[in-house]
């Protein structure tokens, strides 16, 4: 049996409808897990178990893993991330789990200058240090979260960042359970690091430009100091601040290591990645 730990969120979602086309049977986790079956497509309920856990809760964790000899292991970034994961890891062990499929994050080192990254690397090596077969994947910005600048671009044409004209690699969530669910059904495939691109890199300009021609009007970047970025997302659009400070963080990471292509999807799946423009053009109706 293969577990998903974050079924809920986008990779674990994208993860068991790839896991579904695959004819692959899973058990999704959830603290509701009606609800999670609710959203759910009627060929992916049909290979799929919802069932109740909840990660500040160890022993339903256990019930949850009893008989998985798998564990796709994807949470939303929180300041709670990284007890979280470890107490999915540590009952994933005690159950006899064999093989965890970590999603993680770029730069994930002990002096990342991004906090969540830092988690992400204590959790990796909790992974490496228990022995279990580890596999980690390591996808860039997600093309999905770029849905969220929708409301400002249908109001007032405008996307604000602070990069510069430094380029994002961007992946679309897609192409991470599709590789997910190769990893979790090709013995072959598991264990190691892999990092997660789409096939080019973008910097904000390009993308607004990009939008600008699919939607036949003008899409502008607009660029802030790290300082006035954070603002903006706490005081225009809402966000707490710890995750304002993750979105500029992740931003000038970008800035101060140049972000470039990977072609590890293309040799472990043996297709290209889909590209953000079909991303954009599938998704235009968000953003008029």
């Amino acid at each position: 049996m293969i577990v998903i730990m974050g079924a809920a969120g986008a990779t674990g979602g994208a993860t068991l409808r790839s896991l579904s086309a695959l004819g692959t049977p899973s058990r999704a986790l959830s603290r509701d897990p009606g609800r999670l079956a609710a959203g759910l497509d009627e060929r992916t309920l049909a290979r799929t178990e919802p069932f109740p856990a909840d990660a500040a809760d160890p022993d339903s964790l256990r019930e949850a893993f009893r008989g998985a000899h798998q564990l796709f292991l994807t949470m939303a970034n929180s300041p709670d991330q990284v007890r979280y994961e470890l107490n999915a890891i540590d009952a994933a062990l005690d159950c006899g789990v064999g093989h965890i499929v970590k999603v993680s994050a770029p730069a994930a080192e002990p002096d990342s200058p991004v906090v969540i990254s830092r988690g992400h690397h204590l959790i990796e090596e909790r992974l490496r240090s228990s022995g279990v077969t580890t596999t980690v994947l390591r996808p860039y910005a997600f093309m999905q979260k770029l849905l969220l600048l929708a409301p400002g671009i249908a109001a007032a044409g405008v996307v604000h960042g602070a990069m510069g004209q430094a380029r994002c690699n961007y992946v679309d969530v897609r192409d991470i359970g599709d590789l997910a669910a190769d990893v979790l059904t090709r013995p072959e495939l598991m264990g190691g690091t892999h990092p997660l691109t789409g096939g080019r890199a973008y910097s904000h300009a390009e993308v607004t430009s990009l939008l600008g021609d699919l939607l036949g009007r003008p899409v502008r970047y607009v660029d802030l100091s790290p300082a006035e970025l954070h603002a903006h997302l706490v005081e225009r659009a809402g966000m707490p601040g710890w995750l304002a400070a993750h979105v500029v963080e992740i931003q000038q990471l970008a800035v101060v290591r140049r972000e470039t292509p990977d072609g590890t999807f293309t040799r472990l799946t043996g297709r290209s990645p889909r590209t953000l423009e079909a991303f954009l053009q599938e998704h235009l109706h968000h953003f008029h």
